[in-house]
């Protein structure tokens, strides 16, 4: 049986890396063979393309180059080891996917969303089952990301280019709620971590899959 394909997403300082590591925990715990991946990132090549897209060296990046370089980096993920793993049966555990894309590059950078829909079909058509959306206010996020040091290139960026990301993610979730669920993220940890956790419970119920 093919795999499914969960997805997290959420600005700067949203917490994500704790609630990916507890939601691959909870799959796990289903007798599930999880992989978790990033984005960019996830192969060799992909992370390549990760530390160019944000080396602060590279600060006069244009909007269409970065745009590129995200979709160059997905498609080797999704050929590489997304597509693969879960045509394997595989549960692929991602932090960010294409929904950055239209939030980072589009609502941030002003790339139209036409042009980023016609590079998703064409190098990414592997699509989320579920998207949990870690949802905090900016002011928050950064500064919860500006205690873990050095910021790199996108994280370097005016407060004003994370409020367009995070009004287009809530407009991404707004546009399709059968996929998303939206998480306060502004809460403690340990409450982030178990609602993220009960929207994949509901999710692995909904699928069958006993506990």
């Amino acid at each position: 049986m093919k795999g499914r394909f969960i997805t997290l997403e959420g600005g700067e300082g949203a917490g994500k890396s704790t609630v990916l590591a507890a939601l691959r925990d909870r799959l796990a715990a289903r007798g599930l063979d999880v992989v978790v991946t990033r984005e960019p990132g996830g192969t060799p090549f992909s992370e390549a393309a990760r530390a160019l897209m944000l080396d602060p060296a590279y600060r006069g990046m244009c909007a269409e180059s970065e745009l590129l370089l995200a979709f160059a980096a997905r498609a080797q993920h999704v050929c590489e080891l997304i597509a693969p793993s879960l045509e394997a049966g595989r549960w692929v555990l991602s932090d960010r996917y294409t929904d950055a894309s239209y939030a980072y590059q589009g609502g941030g950078r002003g790339q139209p969303s036409e042009r980023i829909a016609a590079l998703e079909a064409w190098a990414a058509p592997v699509h989320p089952d579920l998207t949990l959306l870690l949802d905090l206010p900016v002011a928050l996020g950064l500064a919860r990301a500006g205690a873990r040091g050095a910021a790199d290139r996108i994280e370097s960026e005016e407060a004003t280019f994370f409020e367009r990301v995070r009004s287009a993610y809530r407009e991404r979730a707004a546009r399709e709620p059968a996929r998303f669920r939206i998480v306060d993220a502004s809460e403690p940890v340990e409450r982030v971590r178990e609602a993220a956790c009960a929207h994949v419970d509901a999710f692995l119920d909904a699928a069958g899959i006993a506990a």
